[in-house]
């Protein structure tokens, strides 16, 4: 089968190539599969709420952090992520990592990941180190489902987002964020 869509985070190294999307599931699953450079990471610590994600590690070597269990994965390893678990991945190589990843369900995955590199390719354009907080807050907001940070409580961390991205929204803040959606 032929990629249905290619994804590159310049921040993070990550390169995505999109195998099976929701559509094609019926929202079961969305395949991936995640190229990493060497050193590449995700940008921060996060979890799922409502998703398991499976890594199967193709080429290179991959370190994770699960929880507070930290491992080292290499070719043919299978590392599960449980809904709700906090979780970062790292290349810790001098080579490229190559990982097919299975998102279940699938939500707007997709999106999300599509969006994230779009925040981060202006974030690198424009230098900065860390995202817009405003961007930052519409992102969170619109992907509740699928991420949350790891250390702030969701009971408290969505009432912020959601009234930070209902004030950008109300204000005219957010054009900048949906022009990222449309880059996505």
């Amino acid at each position: 089968m032929s990629p249905t869509r290619v994804v590159i985070n310049p921040l993070s190294g990550e390169r995505i190539v999109i195998r099976r999307t929701a559509a094609q599931t019926g929202g079961e699953v969305l395949d991936w599969e995640l190229t990493l450079a060497p050193g590449g990471r995700v940008p921060s610590s996060h979890a799922h709420p409502a998703q398991e994600e499976i890594f199967t590690v193709l080429e290179g070597t991959m370190r994770f952090r699960v929880g507070w269990r930290r491992l080292t994965a290499a070719a043919g390893d299978v590392v599960r992520i449980p809904p709700g678990t906090v979780h970062h991945f790292a290349n810790p190589g001098n080579a490229r990592a190559r990982v097919a990843v299975q998102s279940r369900p699938a939500l707007a995955m997709e999106e999300l990941l599509g969006t994230a590199a779009a925040m981060a390719t202006a974030q690198h354009s424009a230098r900065r180190v860390l995202p817009r907080p405003i961007e930052l807050a519409l992102f969170m907001s619109e992907f509740e489902q699928e991420v949350r940070a790891p250390l702030i409580p969701a009971r408290l961390m969505r009432p912020a987002t959601r009234a930070l991205a209902g004030f950008a929204r109300r204000h005219g803040l957010d054009s900048r964020y949906k022009l990222l959606r449309t880059l996505r």
